[in-house]
């Protein structure tokens, strides 16, 4: 996890694209926002690239590869592993059956989305104060 890198946000549906962008503007964060419609795209720019993102956002049920399958990719890949990025889930769903496969793979968190603009933006103000804060492993 870098400070300053990317937030990567894995997002198929192109109204929840329209509203991270507003929401992450309104922040006025310094981290590039990367957006990839599908997880296999965005685990080939992971396993490209030198510079390690901030954090990683991913719905669950993405087209081409579920988003289970990119968090069990990141961690059973060595190199991608030890860059300890942050990884949460935000989804328009749950199921008990989810929530445990995501945690077994150790996600830092799986969350649905507020049917708000506002509850959705309280979300995400949350999520990332808590990884500014945080201490991590890549930050010394």
């Amino acid at each position: 996890m870098s400070q300053n890198g990317p937030i990567i946000i894995v997002e198929d549906d192109p109204d929840d694209i329209e509203i991270y962008e507003m929401i992450f503007d309104e922040f006025g964060l310094k981290n590039r926002l990367l957006f990839f419609r599908n997880a296999a795209l965005a685990l080939e720019y992971l396993k490209k690239m030198e510079v390690s993102p901030f954090l990683i956002i991913c719905d669950i049920n993405m087209p081409t590869m579920h988003g289970l399958a990119l968090r069990e990719i990141i961690t059973e890949d060595q190199e991608l592993c030890k860059k300890s990025i942050p990884f949460v889930f935000m989804s328009t769903s749950a199921s008990k059956n989810e929530i445990e496969l995501a945690y077994a793979e150790t996600v830092q968190g799986y969350f649905v989305k507020a049917d708000t603009y506002a509850g959705f933006k309280q979300q995400l103000a949350k999520i990332l104060d808590y990884w500014t804060i945080c201490l991590h492993p890549n930050m010394f």
